[in-house]
């Protein structure tokens, strides 16, 4: 291999491990530690799937802010609370805990599976 095809994989491997790492911060849990979470005041739970699937299926005490609103609604979000994060699979909740952690969130937790894992 020469050193352009060396320099090219280090950066498709840097990525993978970028996009795939668990990032420090960010906790996934079980539909049922979710649920555990419920009763307790001071965590915040927040559903990013659009307001169609959210009206379609949701489960309270979760609030929809959907992923795209997200960045604009974060001022309305409590930073030392505990932040709960869900959407249909868990992909887009992932998005929404990492960008909520480069925001100055400290405890995120995303939903593994999302609602699609919901018993």
């Amino acid at each position: 291999m020469d050193t352009i095809e060396w320099i090219l994989l280090i950066i498709i491997i840097a990525f993978l491990v970028n996009r795939f790492m668990p990032v420090k911060g960010i906790t996934n849990i079980s539909v049922q530690e979710a649920k555990d979470k419920f009763k307790d005041n001071q965590v915040q739970f927040i559903d990013v799937r659009t307001p169609g699937e959210y009206k379609a299926n949701h489960r309270k005490p979760f609030k929809n802010i959907p992923l795209s609103n997200l960045a604009s609604k974060v001022g309305n979000l409590e930073k030392e609370k505990e932040i709960v994060v869900i959407c249909q699979s868990g992909m887009r909740s992932a998005k929404a805990a990492k960008m909520l952690k480069k925001q100055g969130f400290q405890k995120i937790s995303n939903v593994r599976g999302g609602m699609s894992a919901w018993i």
